[in-house]
């Protein structure tokens, strides 16, 4: 009988191309509509990590 939850290497962390690791979890609050919103992009949480990198640039720009 097949494992219902995959293959070992659909357990390991996830990656993307050239970049580091993505180990960390983070929880964070939001209003019900921003979650509805975020739940309707294609990809939710690379549009977030996406988001949290942009203000963070933006922040360290801005810094220097």
């Amino acid at each position: 009988m097949p494992n219902p939850k995959g293959t070992p290497e659909n357990l390991q962390p996830g990656k993307r191309k050239g970049e580091e690791p993505l180990t960390e979890k983070m929880n964070i609050r939001m209003t019900k509509s921003m979650k509805e919103e975020v739940q309707q992009q294609d990809d939710p949480p690379e549009f977030c990590r996406e988001a949290i990198q942009k203000a963070l640039d933006e922040k360290k720009e801005r810094q220097q």
